[in-house]
């Protein structure tokens, strides 16, 4: 992944961990395997693991141990109410940026275009 990606996504990796705890309960590495299922190949669960933590620690989730058939317990996340106020206000900051985001690219791109007929019409 670029460094550009990788910057991106430390601002937004929280964001996505806890949508997708908001369609069911899952534990880390189930979540490093959807991240990876859409698209995110990069993603190692240290990473995740430690997002985990600190969402833990910040009273966005809740956590039940769930016995495993192989080895300790694992540890299963499911978004409490404070999570999903946390996931609303993410999912409200990311359609502003993405719309102003997007109205820049457009801009750009209109005015490019707008170049190049101008020096087309030079030719």
């Amino acid at each position: 992944m670029g460094n550009q990606m990788t910057e991106m996504l430390k601002g937004t990796l929280e964001g996505m961990v806890l949508a997708i705890l908001a369609g069911r309960p899952a534990y880390g590495y189930e979540i490093t395997a959807r991240l990876r299922d859409e698209g995110f190949s990069d993603i190692v669960e240290g990473t995740v693991y430690a997002l985990l933590v600190r969402i833990e620690q910040r009273g966005l989730v809740d956590v039940e141990k769930v016995p495993s058939e192989k080895g300790p317990p694992r540890k299963v996340f499911s978004l409490n109410p404070q999570g999903r106020a946390q996931l609303e206000e993410f999912w409200g900051t990311w359609t502003f940026l993405a719309e102003r985001i997007e109205h820049l690219r457009v801009e750009h791109t209109d005015s490019s275009e707008e170049d190049d007929h101008t020096e087309q019409g030079k030719n």
